[in-house]
């Protein structure tokens, strides 16, 4: 008889949001009329668990009674419905799982349980097999999930073999060629026979022996391009140039990079020409010239690294900012949710080894045309617009249960993206430079593992990323995509953000491609490692999996022995796994033992090598001057084109694709994704505050991208130039000083061959930005190339994105959307030469010219123009505010449409036009009066009449169908009371000072901002994390909550994700710890002996709900009939700026709110839609428990999502306990401050912090 208890979980009809959406995807892109209704179930097999405890955790943890139903053992269905159930490959992280296991130790930290999972679909209606098989093909990624039957197993636990030993290939050394290349063969590897030849002769002639296989996997992972840059690092031996128009301007920066170079190195002979070689060579210069002096000088090579002067509190100190960006192209390709998560993943660790805390974060991805049939899929390729909702569903998933806010999301369209997906992350991190120390690895020191388990996922994901990519190729690469774990990286951000553990940290290392081979293997020369001390998800495992794997959320750390035990109770305070798996020797060798054995012993001058050195010849291809891409088009139909404009894929809105990353996350948004009234007007720019946790500083850093995939198929040299200039007038255009810019590269080109024209376009677009780096006389300062983007016979666009990175201060930045009717409309332009360069000297001068008008506050909001030109960027400017353009009749009709990069639009104070022509009256030529803003919500030209209304159907539509912005056509306005209360409750425990306790779980990630809001206030904080990695740590984590409570007046549930949402529903972290009896007395003493207060927000109101503290004022649980908070109706996460309206006075947290009016505030979440009976609306309007409402532009409340963004049922945002003390709502109400959201029109502060302050002290 089976072990094993299972249960199936289901969402009652009205919010099945997941099976109702997957239901009409079957039926419009499946194109499968027939099918009638879809079920979607999920699965739990559990083990190891007693009677008592599975009652508990089958109602908590395995369902939420308001809104699921609970099967045990089987489900009910119709004799015809098609049934198919889906798991996670082996060896994948379950996220459910893992967070199910975690939740049922928190009932009793004695067991444990063993946990897996599946979700089974129930498909009922007429259907073929070759439907019912399409529909599985749709639903199930076979790169890392896989078809499980209905069968239950006898038991859960995996018996797993013992690992045989290392195999050591014998004969190796003495192999002739034809033998050797057999064996090159069969272990498809990513590196090239020559390299193999060169390991054969290392190892017969300094070896002298047979190498292990450990040996062969850790020199391909080693040398592979992903993690050695082997393609940017091949000799160019032969350069030539095709003749045509163009040919003498990329000639003479060829010649020029060539003179520059040997006045740099000044005839160093182990210095060759190679792409490597060419994208550096301008910051060489520029820094022998003295204009680098802000560069963190370091032997880390963590992320680029500046140092900055920040003002705190009227005090000058020095910061250093980190910025970086990483691509994960080949894994986002095949597996789209974990390739995106890992690529932000691999992009914060970066900085985050560099021990600065990641901040803010941009994501430019590149894609097919998403809106085609599903039938137009290519053999062997997902469909792209799974593709692209994967992939965002991966990436925003990541970001927001982390904690790091998403300031600008753009995906570029282009339809030689279907040879392979392009996934860019760039982050920025800051940190104090004090707290940072840069030291070497000196013998005797230990390497510590930090962070999460290893396991088979990612084996070989660096070599993967470099192989050829066929049809044939796809089949086997599943386990080269690493699985994220969220809450562990939010972990390690926790711990490095202290500064008594960063000091103790002398050098770190991120654990991304290579495993413990690279990121171990990279912090010394001589390195002793003990490969069974590295920790594992499972057992069975060999040296090999152990060496290569690249598991993620792991950080390998160089600590002084004397060091090691503080570090390591640091470690254990942040509920993080620590481990000594390393020591550094004098002897430069890499040693790697398993099972006492050595596996690995390779001397650090061979692994130096990099490989065998390779060279080819390049021949670059010149720009066909008829094609040329900025020659301007006559234009028959103004309204025709303005329209058509709007709709084109890299115009329209991608709003529905934005709102899913969480864009405010840490109270320092300059900007929003999309501001104005309406929050329709899309910013260029991301802009943040320092990341200060005490005091008030005006620093922000900027972060803007330039790039064209269609310029730059025609001329990679200007695509590059352009992707530049477009990148530096974007934070012009903000408000930036364009002479404070650092750039950082990414390159993404086809697979280069031993063809020398193959290698053209990554020339030819270094070359441009060579140029362009010079002319401005700014620096690239780092950058990431993927060289993979070749698929069968289908080439990727040649890709140079530029990312330009600014420092500035709050009140030099403007927003872009217009402001008032009566302001000019002037175009700042650039000048091109006869090659279509632009002029340097002139683009900087206007510039210059541009940033002094602002800072003047003549320019009120301006736009950088692209390839789209001014329709385009004038419609968006105005749909933020609805204010009407009218455009002169001066300007031509192509004008309006013209390829313009690195062109202004600005909107100048119409009381300011004299101090505008007195700036510019040395540069007459550079600018022009375009236009008016008007009152009349349209565009008008001429005869010419646009409605707003047609403008915005057009921009918005396109994308409407692969990223919606509503679910449900409801628009209705409710008549519901405003509630007016006699008395709000009086504290009789008053306090000079009152302390809040705010407990972090695993996913909580808003607990800097919630304390932050609480010091600004006046109250003590304590914050308390709660460690669960054993039973004792449970044991001791429930005294510690316990004490804390009692000592506190106000308990803060922050919000988070708990556990990543998981297992199916939020915060069930939360809920069931706080249902453990000592810490619900505690709870109860503080409410009811103490007068205290509790405050939930976002992921706390979900707990505050479902312990039951709102709406019954004590934890009771929820019932079938209890209010609750579910998934939003368009099911997936919504990040805006919400309106919510105070709707009662009854509670202490209101005292300082205003009855009655409305705030503007961030939300940000998946699972906010408040439900509940009509009996339990009705008490809760009567007895004024409804404290917040969402509510339209006109104080309304609303089921229109534009406003009512979740579908609550009775538009209800917050709510409170019966005599108001406890508080929960959705909206982030910490996150405020002085210049967050700039954007956003309205009132953001709510004085919730000040009021529960105020409450205990007067």
């Amino acid at each position: 008889m089976s072990k094993v208890r299972r249960v199936y979980v289901e969402k009652k009809a009205p919010y099945a949001v997941r099976a109702k959406e997957l239901g009409e995807e079957i039926k419009s892109y499946l194109g499968i009329k027939s099918v009638t209704n879809v079920r979607v179930l999920v699965r739990y097999d559990v083990e190891n668990i007693s009677e008592d405890t599975y009652k508990k955790a089958a109602k908590t943890v395995f369902a939420e009674l308001p809104v699921d139903i609970l099967y045990e053992e089987e489900f009910s269905y119709n004799e015809n419905d098609k049934i198919f159930s889906v798991e996670f490959l082996p060896g994948q992280f379950d996220q459910r799982a893992d967070s199910a296991v975690q939740c049922i130790k928190f009932l009793n930290e004695n067991e444990e349980p063993v946990v897996k999972t599946a979700v089974t679909y129930v498909i009922t209606g007429e259907l073929t097999e070759e439907q019912f098989e399409s529909i599985k093909n749709f639903t199930i990624n076979p790169v890392d999930s896989r078809e499980t039957g209905i069968e239950k197993p006898e038991t859960l636990f995996t018996v797993f073999e013992e690992p045989a030993d290392v195999k050591i290939f014998d004969g190796f050394k003495d192999m002739n060629k034809e033998e050797l290349e057999k064996l090159y063969q069969s272990l498809n590897l990513a590196m090239t026979f020559k390299d193999f030849l060169h390991i054969q002769n290392y190892f017969q002639k300094e070896e002298k022996r047979n190498p292990s296989m450990t040996e062969i996997r850790v020199l391909d992972t080693y040398w592979s391009d992903h993690c050695r840059h082997t393609t940017f690092l091949t000799e160019l031996k032969d350069v030539q140039f095709d003749s045509g128009y163009y040919n003498q301007p990329i000639t003479q920066t060829y010649k020029q990079y060539i003179s520059d170079r040997e006045e740099v190195f000044q005839g160093r002979k182990d210095k060759f020409v190679c792409l490597m070689d060419l994208a550096l060579m301008a910051m060489r210069k520029l820094k022998k010239e003295g204009k680098l002096a802000d560069q963190e000088e370091s032997d880390e090579i963590n992320a680029c690294s500046i140092v900055v002067p920040v003002e705190i509190d009227g005090k000058t100190e020095e910061w250093l900012v980190n910025f970086k960006n990483e691509t994960h192209n080949h894994p986002t390709e095949i597996e789209p949710f974990g390739g995106a998560a890992t690529c932000l993943g691999g992009a914060i660790r970066d900085p985050l080894s560099g021990r600065t805390y990641v901040y803010q974060a941009m994501r430019v991805t590149g894609a097919a045309d998403p809106t085609k049939s599903l039938k137009e899929t290519l053999k062997g390729k997902l469909p792209q617009k799974k593709l692209v909702r994967q992939a965002a569903d991966g990436y925003s998933s990541y970001g927001n249960q982390i904690g790091l806010a998403t300031g600008y999301v753009k995906e570029i369209y282009h339809p030689d993206y279907v040879a392979k997906r392009m996934e860019i992350g760039a982050v920025m991190g800051a940190a104090p430079r004090r707290a940072v120390i840069r030291e070497t690895s000196d013998p005797g020191d230990i390497i510590i593992l930090l962070g999460g388990r290893t396991g088979r996922d990612g084996c070989g994901g660096a070599t993967g990323s470099s192989k050829v990519h066929t049809t044939k190729s796809l089949e086997t690469c599943g386990a080269e995509v690493q699985k994220g774990n969220a809450p562990t990286e939010r972990k390690i951000q926790r711990l490095f953000r202290r500064e008594e553990v960063s000091l103790l940290i002398k050098k770190c290392n991120d654990f991304g491609a290579g495993g413990v081979s690279v990121a171990i293997g990279e912090l010394a020369d001589g390195l002793d490692i003990n490969l069974d001390m590295v920790p594992k998800k499972y057992a069975g495992l060999d040296g090999t999996e152990i060496a290569i794997s690249e598991s993620q959320e792991r950080m390998a750390v160089v600590v002084s022995p004397e060091n090691v035990d503080e570090f390591m109770k640091y470690a254990a305070e942040e509920n993080l796994e620590a481990v000594k798996v390393a020591i550094v020797k004098e002897e430069p060798r890499l040693t790697m033992k398993w099972r006492g054995k050595t596996i690995v012993d390779i001397s650090r001058a061979f692994l130096d090598t990099n490989g065998a050195h390779q060279e080819t010849g390049v021949l670059v291809d010149m720009p066909i001057k008829e094609d040329n891409f900025f020659q301007k088009g006559s234009i028959e139909n103004v309204k025709e084109k303005w329209l058509e404009t709007l709709s084109d894929l890299n115009v329209c809105s991608q709003k529905g694709l934005v709102e899913m990353f969480d864009g405010s996350i840490g109270a320092g948004s300059v900007f929003m994704p999309y501001g104005g009234k309406y929050q329709t007007t899309e910013v260029q720019t991301m802009v943040a505050k320092l990341p200060v946790l005490k005091g008030n500083c005006d620093t922000v850093t900027m972060m803007s991208y330039g790039f064209d995939p269609y310029l730059s198929s025609w001329s990679p040299y200007h695509g590059a130039i352009y992707a530049i200039v477009e990148s530096v007038a974007r934070i012009v255009a903000a408000g930036g000083d364009y002479k404070k810019i650092r750039f950082t590269f990414q390159e993404y080109f086809r697979r280069m061959t031993e063809e020398p024209r193959r290698w053209s376009q990554p020339f030819a677009a270094l070359l441009g930005a060579y140029d362009a780096q010079l002319g401005f006389g700014l620096p690239s300062i780092g950058g990431k190339d993927s060289m993979s983007g070749t698929f069968n016979e289908i080439d990727v666009p040649p890709t140079l994105v530029s990312f330009a990175v600014d420092v500035a201060k709050q009140g030099d930045i403007i927003t872009p959307e217009l402001k008032k009717a009566g302001n000019k409309l002037v175009k700042f332009v650039i000048e091109r030469d006869e090659y279509d360069k632009p002029v340097y000297d002139r683009v900087m001068k206007v510039y210059q010219a541009v940033h002094e008008l602002i800072q003047k506050k003549v320019i009120l909001s301006a736009y950088a123009l692209d390839a789209k030109g001014v329709a385009a960027a004038v419609s968006k400017m105005a749909f933020g505010n609805g204010l009407g353009v009218n455009i002169e009749e001066s300007v031509k009709a192509e004008d309006l449409f013209a390829v313009e990069f690195g062109n202004l639009v600005a909107e100048v104070s119409a009381e300011k036009l004299k101090e505008l022509e007195e700036v510019m009256k040395e540069l007459p030529d550079s600018y022009m009066t375009i236009g008016t803003v008007t009152n009349n919500a349209g565009f008008t030209y001429g005869t010419v009449e646009i409605s707003m209304e047609q403008a915005f159907e057009a921009w918005k539509t396109p994308l409407e169908k692969v990223f919606p912005t509503r679910a449900s056509d409801k628009k209705e306005s409710l008549d519901t009371p405003v509630y007016h209360a006699d008395n709000v409750y009086i504290c009789k425990h008053k306090v000079a000072r009152p302390t809040v306790f705010i407990p972090v779980f695993p996913g909580t990630n808003c607990e800097y901002d919630s304390t932050k809001a609480f010091e600004q206030a006046g109250a003590d904080v304590v914050v308390k994390v709660f460690k669960n990695l054993n039973a004792e740590d449970i044991r001791e984590s429930v005294a510690v909550f316990e004490k804390s409570i009692d000592n506190a007046q106000i308990i803060m549930f922050p919000g988070g994700f708990s556990a990543g949402d998981e297992p199916d529903g939020s915060a069930k972290f939360f809920a069931t710890a706080f249902q453990n009896e000592k810490i619900k007395e505690a709870v109860h003493r503080l409410l009811e002996q103490r007068d205290g207060l509790a405050l939930g927000i976002c992921n706390g109101f979900q707990a505050l709900i479902k312990l039951g503290l709102v709406p019954d004022g004590q934890i009771t649980g929820q019932d079938e009939k209890s209010p609750t908070l579910t998934f939003n109706t368009i099911n997936r996460h919504i990040s805006k700026m919400v309106y919510t309206k105070v709707v009662s006075n009854k509670s202490p947290w209101l005292l300082q709110a205003e009855l009655g009016k409305t705030y503007v505030t961030p939300a940000s979440h998946g699972e906010g839609r408040f439900v509940a009976g009509q009996e339990w609306l009705k008490k809760l309007f009567e007895n004024g428990q409804v404290a917040t409402q969402y509510v339209d532009e006109a104080g309304n409340p609303t089921m229109d999502e534009e406003w009512n963004v979740n579908g609550s049922y009775a538009a209800i945002e917050g709510i409170t306990s019966p005599d108001g003390r406890c508080f929960g709502k959705m909206a982030h109400i910490e996150r405020k401050g002085r210049s967050v959201a700039m954007n956003i029109y309205g009132e953001q502060d709510m004085k919730v912090f000040e009021s529960g302050v105020k409450y205990f002290m007067s």
